[in-house]
């Protein structure tokens, strides 16, 4: 549905229910349910007390904290004091998470006492650090609806909030690695309803309930979460993704809607719970972040008899703009498979050369998009923003080509961006931790392909100086500088790297082996 005007900011999707179904049941956390009715008081009070903090429209709000029905309660109360709200990624390393608190500006931070030490480590040179409210998860007294119980009572006048306004800043690393805070902005939220209105595959019932279990400072989990409280769908809200934890509310929460990447499914259906788990109460599983391997979707259909979804999308874009719909996953035709979909209403796909001229379909090229809710840029960052968003075209980065049908395929990346397990890893980031090292030369870093993970993080080192040096040692050396996930799986020595004409690096010959070793192509 698209119920714009009655629904323009985010927190309008509280306030909405709450005038036509206040009882209609919003998020449930922990044994712990609330109503839409009940959500949309809390957020006047949450928006209430933020004023009281000094927070004024448009400043930003920052969330550290794992899932939780707070995290819901903080982001709908940022938006109804005009706020915009800036999840945290709570995986970094302190040296990762400061730079993106210094950026950000936050006026203002929410942040659970479990990473309390990470916080104050992040925040220790900064001359005017954010004010502060540390939630307990474990104690009443310590959390969100505590602390905003004495505010002024009612509803913030919302009158001069625009569509313009930044709704929600969530950070990307570049190639570069250096950080950048895509800004998403209530209009860009309301048109990529707009889109999904139109799309006949997307259709909600009135008992489905979600299973969120998606990491919160991602726009896969975020995204989504917004997009079926805004279709008035119940959040069963799951702390972080555990594969056990995931079957168990299966059983006994009874979902009709699970979103997850690739490597989700592989771990869910590896876990020993899955084989006694009924997964009858499933109607619809999307996943994204990277195409599913047949022998995996296959199990999971079988496993799970359900209608599955994939869709491609990016911060960038404010959500799918591809979906490859319940009636194309076709185990007797392969190759459909591999591909991303084709896109949703009102969003346009280009595929271009060098020269920024459309390519005719099965040649690759970068992938361009272009949406009606497209963010408007990156937080204090112009250059990088004219660089990406250029003439209402998003350059993604990524290269892709279209087949005779229409579908599109994912076909390698520019940006040289690893997605492993469902995160974005860029590889710049390793290598500046890496090129640190006192016995490293020169390191390259690479995405290989691993069962589990769909690509696994692994560094091509060349020593300096003919040193021997221990892979062990490297990998905690990383491991001290950069969140797990990052770390290399692998490392490999060389005496040389493959070059480009250019002089640069050749990563594509770098993968090659690993690849083609796989049976599969490296683009």
């Amino acid at each position: 549905m698209w119920v714009y005007p009655e629904i323009r900011t985010v927190d309008d999707i509280a306030d909405y229910y709450a005038r036509h179904q206040p009882e209609r049941l919003a998020l449930s956390y922990q044994g712990r349910e609330t109503s839409f009715g009940a959500l949309n008081t809390i957020a006047s009070a949450v928006a209430n007390a933020l004023a009281s903090a000094s927070v004024r429209a448009g400043d930003r709000v920052a969330y550290l904290g794992k899932n939780s029905d707070a995290f819901f309660m903080a982001l709908f109360g940022t938006s109804r004091a005009g706020a915009c709200f800036t999840p945290l990624n709570w995986r970094l390393a302190v040296a990762e998470l400061a730079p993106i608190v210094l950026d950000s500006e936050a006026r203002f931070a929410f942040v659970e006492q479990e990473f309390m030490e990470m916080w104050t480590a992040a925040t220790a040179r900064l001359q005017s650090p954010p004010k502060l409210l540390v939630l307990d998860m474990e104690r009443p007294d310590a959390s969100i609806t505590a602390w905003c119980a004495g505010a002024v009572q009612g509803t913030p006048d919302r009158s001069a909030h625009s569509l313009d306004d930044g709704a929600i800043q969530m950070y990307t690393s570049g190639t570069t690695g250096v950080p950048k805070g895509v800004v998403i902005t209530h209009g860009g939220l309301n048109n990529i309803r707009l889109c999904e209105h139109f799309e006949p595959s997307l259709q909600w019932a009135d008992d489905d309930r979600y299973l969120f279990a998606l990491p919160n400072f991602h726009l896969l989990g975020i995204g989504l979460s917004l997009q079926l409280l805004y279709n008035g769908v119940n959040l069963i809200v799951l702390r972080q993704f555990d594969p056990g934890q995931v079957l168990e509310a299966i059983a006994q929460q009874r979902p009709t809607i699970l979103v997850v990447a690739p490597a989700m499914i592989q771990m869910i259906l590896d876990h020993p719970k899955a084989a006694e788990t009924d997964f009858s109460s499933l109607r619809l599983t999307m996943y994204a972040g990277s195409p599913i391997a047949l022998g995996l979707i296959k199990r999971a259909i079988a496993a799970m008899p359900c209608r599955f979804m994939q869709f491609y999308g990016a911060t960038e874009m404010v959500g799918a703009v591809t979906l490859l719909r319940p009636d194309e996953h076709d185990l007797d035709d392969e190759a459909k498979l591999k591909s991303c979909g084709r896109p949703i209403p009102l969003i346009a796909l280009r595929i271009v050369d060098d020269a920024g001229k459309d390519v005719p379909d099965g040649t690759p090229g970068e992938l361009l998009v272009r949406t009606p809710a497209l963010a408007i840029g990156y937080w204090r960052k112009p250059e990088a923003t004219a660089a990406n968003f250029i003439n209402g075209w998003y350059h993604t980065g990524d290269v892709a080509y279209r087949d005779a049908e229409g579908l599109y395929y994912i076909y390698d990346r520019l940006k040289d961006m690893i997605v492993t397990g469902g995160e974005n890893v860029y590889s710049a980031e390793i290598e500046n931790v890496l090129s640190t090292h006192p016995g490293v030369s020169a390191v390259a870093v690479i995405g290989v392909p691993d069962e589990r993970w769909g690509e696994a993080v692994s560094a091509c080192v060349i020593p300096k100086g003919g040193q021997t040096l221990d892979p062990a040692e490297l990998i905690a050396f990383c491991r001290a500088k950069l969140a797990g996930y990052k770390v290399p799986k692998a490392i490999t020595f060389m005496e040389s790297f493959p070059m480009t004409g250019s002089g640069k690096i050749s990563k594509k010959d770098l993968r090659q082996p690993f690849w083609e070793s796989q049976g599969r192509g490296v683009g």
